[in-house]
């Protein structure tokens, strides 16, 4: 049996923003993928990560205009980065150590995929129980 790498987990072909997109589109988008990350680009470079909770921080700080803010001022610049051969133990466990929310699995400069705790969750299921997870299975609401 082969080790099980991220590949195999990840969700493919991530959600993706452009960096200079304001903070309620964001929000829109969101809700529309049913996703709590974004992939954000500057053009056809992986510029960062913005989660769901990094748009809630920027709308409750003092003197912050959120209706104006760009994801570029609430995503996080430098999110880890794996290749899609990367073993899954060490993707969690990095992302454990890290206290991070996902990982964007990329391939030389191409964005790939997205691995997240839910993906990660879903993972542990499957290797738990020796049974697949199909992602159309899962309930879709964001808890």
């Amino acid at each position: 049996m082969r080790p099980r790498v991220i590949l195999d987990f990840m969700t493919a072909d991530p959600v993706r923003i452009p960096s200079d997109t304001p903070i309620p589109g964001a929000h829109a988008l969101m809700r529309k993928a049913n996703v709590r990350h974004l992939v954000v680009m500057n053009g056809a470079q992986l510029a960062g990560v913005v989660s769901q909770q990094d748009l809630y921080v920027i709308e409750t700080l003092a003197g912050a205009e959120p209706e104006t803010a760009m994801v570029e001022e609430a995503m996080s610049p430098d999110p880890y980065v794996v290749a899609p051969s990367t073993p899954l133990d060490q993707v969690a466990k990095t992302m454990w150590q890290r206290r991070c929310g996902s990982a964007v699995v990329v391939d030389g400069q191409e964005v790939l995929g997205i691995f997240t705790s839910s993906d990660a969750l879903r993972a542990l299921c499957e290797l738990l129980t020796n049974d697949t997870v199909d992602a159309q299975e899962q309930d879709t609401s964001i808890q």
